[in-house]
């Protein structure tokens, strides 16, 4: 039995744009901030590279208790045993990575289109990615921005647990708290800012209040 996921606020780490302190340890402060869930994504890094910063954040964490998510690599994550993983359309189908993770692993699926959003299999998928709301330049490979009304579309659609990603900040999360979305997931807006855990306290802060 899976446990529920709490997606408030969930934090993609980017290894180039956390390289002032490292991927630890901003991951250590949007913890002690309050962030909901982890996610290690670094499209560049071997897997090996991947494997050694995930153990090195799981110990990290631990105090935390907060989800560690490993992007796209299902092979990494039941390496080091992490809390799940998330997957794009072109990875490997959440079908396959449910059979090898099992049914307690968490697995998010990213979706962009009505269609993909659609074909979520419920069953297998914990929750879902929505997005670009905005064109961003972490991702740039990303489908077309959604923007606004596109994203509570899709909110008032979502066939299972979600949360908004691309190109959010402390500018336009208000708008993003007011489509309905649940949770919003950020990079930049956290990752190589002068303080971390300062830009998860505001950020986490204003969604309150929203």
């Amino acid at each position: 039995m899976r446990k529920p996921i709490d997606l408030t606020a969930y934090l993609v780490l980017d290894p180039v744009l956390c390289k002032p302190i490292g991927m630890v340890q901003t991951a250590i402060e949007a913890a002690r901030a309050g962030v909901n869930v982890i996610q290690l994504r670094a499209p560049q890094w071997k897997k090996r590279e991947i494997a050694e910063c995930a153990r090195d954040m799981q110990r990290a964490l631990l105090p935390y208790h907060v989800p560690l998510i490993i992007n796209d690599h299902v092979d990494v994550a039941m390496a080091v045993n992490a809390d799940g993983v998330h997957v794009g359309q072109d990875d490997l189908s959440p079908e396959d990575a449910r059979r090898l993770l099992g049914e307690e692993k968490i697995i998010g699926l990213s979706v962009s289109t009505p269609r993909e959003c659609m074909e979520v299999p419920t069953d297998i998928v914990d929750y879902i990615g929505i997005g670009p709301v905005w064109a961003t330049n972490t991702k740039p490979d990303a489908a077309a921005p959604l923007g606004l009304d596109g994203l509570k579309a899709f909110v008032e659609h979502a066939p299972c647990p979600h949360v908004a990603i691309g190109g959010i900040s402390l500018a336009n999360l208000a708008g993003v708290k007011a489509t309905g979305a649940k949770g919003f997931a950020v990079v930049s807006a956290i990752c190589g800012q002068d303080s971390p855990y300062d830009a998860t306290r505001a950020l986490i802060e204003l969604w309150q209040k929203s």
